[in-house]
């Protein structure tokens, strides 16, 4: 008789939550990129170390469950684009673009879950590169700025200063060439499918082009970039570079500079971890800025990753769900988890509020910070932006085969503009 008063009494009570409104636990599915090694173990691991985000917000989070998932970056865009095809796409997704989404009206503008407060932290520059027509519809995740890398040993011996431009960057391979020959690598090109959009834009930003001009019109035949890839093109028909730009991307080339195979290289700010992490020693690197023309100036590429939420029709509570998802963002950029997972990977924080913690565990950071404070970045609120990306490597590939350059650009210019 006790046991049926219990059971009696439970349902009573499951009855009036329900009347009262008291909703079952919200679940956010949740992708987030996979950027190394530790990405798995940060998010979901053990807790024996003190990781485990997904634990530490449930328990700080009562009533919101997470179902998160960590995608290789390889297999990133095909399992969101999968996803979406079969109407589960994730409530909360991490990855570097956004335009295709929100252009196809599936997110949510950013101030219908992000507190405002948070919102605030974000610094402006990288709020903007995820604004369409006035309307915010992605968040910076983190970012990473590109500085040239130089073997001071290596430069030392061949008797040369570091580059500036590029007429003494060519001065410089070729002394290197001459001290080493075949056994140093004088300057890293990639033009992969990884990495050939970033090649295109250190040598067009270098030369005063770009990918879109002032007004934000696509000009990716412009004079000067024509110029610029002939020139990347050309470093690498003299021998100056690494032997399959096509096909080494800029962790081989990473690879070659940690074993000192490579004298120069453009590379982002976590380069320092991954040769540790290799287990490379003695090379004696600095950082410079990257070479640039006669008449234009240095400019770092800025790359930033996005956290963005997808709409949801079926929920049954939309604005219990859109304060969930601010919850899960609030928790993830309190500078005692956000900290935490920026300076696991040598990356760049996105909010003012991690800057203080991270240069007072590694001073290196403030320098960064100023580099990526004058980077430029790609044009990815434009809805073409992934046909232009990967149109310029198509561009590169060819070229790097005997097609030509200008024809390229010209080809790709009147199929994105038409």
């Amino acid at each position: 008789m006790k046991k049926f008063a219990a059971f009696l009494m439970a349902a009573l009570l499951l009855a009036a939550c329900a009347s009262f409104g008291l909703a079952e636990d919200i679940t956010l599915d949740v992708i987030i990129a996979q950027y190394g090694p530790n990405t798995q173990n940060w998010f979901l691991g053990d807790g024996m170390d003190g990781s485990n985000f997904v634990k530490k917000f449930e328990e700080a989070n009562p009533g919101v469950k997470l179902n998160l998932e960590v995608v290789s970056w390889n297999d990133l865009a095909t399992v969101v684009s999968t996803r979406i095809s079969n109407n589960n796409a994730p409530d909360i997704l991490n990855i570097d673009t956004f335009a295709q989404y929100a252009n196809e009206g599936l997110l949510l503008p950013v101030s219908d879950y992000c507190p405002d407060e948070l919102f605030a932290d974000f610094f402006p520059s990288f709020i903007e590169q995820s604004v369409i027509d006035g309307v915010c519809w992605a968040v910076p995740d983190l970012a990473s700025a590109r500085a040239l890398y130089y073997n001071a040993d290596i430069l030392a011996e061949a008797g040369v200063e570091v580059p500036t431009t590029w007429a003494e960057l060519e001065d410089a391979c070729q002394a290197i060439l001459d001290a080493f020959g075949g056994e140093v690598y004088p300057w890293g090109v990639d033009m992969t499918t990884d990495e050939g959009q970033a090649a295109f834009a250190y040598y067009a930003w270098g030369n005063g082009g770009g990918f879109v001009d002032a007004d934000g019109n696509w000009t990716v035949n412009s004079e000067a970039n024509v110029e610029a890839l002939n020139f990347a093109l050309g470093l690498v028909e003299k021998g100056y570079t690494n032997p399959n730009p096509a096909t080494q991307t800029r962790y081989d080339l990473q690879d070659m500079f940690g074993a000192g195979k490579l004298a120069m290289v453009i590379a982002p700010n976590s380069l320092p971890t991954y040769i540790e992490s290799k287990g490379y020693s003695g090379v004696n690197y600095a950082v410079a800025d990257i070479p640039h023309n006669e008449g234009a100036t240095s400019s770092s590429v800025g790359v930033m990753d996005r956290i963005m939420a997808f709409k949801d029709d079926s929920a049954p509570d939309q604005a219990a769900r859109n304060e969930a998802i601010g919850k899960f963002l609030t928790f993830f950029y309190d500078p005692a988890n956000y900290v935490g997972w920026v300076s696991m990977e040598d990356f760049l924080p996105a909010v003012n509020s991690a800057v203080g913690e991270l240069v007072a565990a590694n001073p290196s950071f403030e320098a960064w910070l100023n580099v990526l404070g004058g980077c430029q970045f790609y044009p990815t609120a434009k809805a073409e932006w992934n046909d232009v990306k990967q149109g310029v490597i198509n561009v590169e590939q060819s070229a790097l085969t005997g097609g030509d350059v200008k024809a390229g650009l010209d080809e790709l210019q009147a199929q994105i503009t038409k």
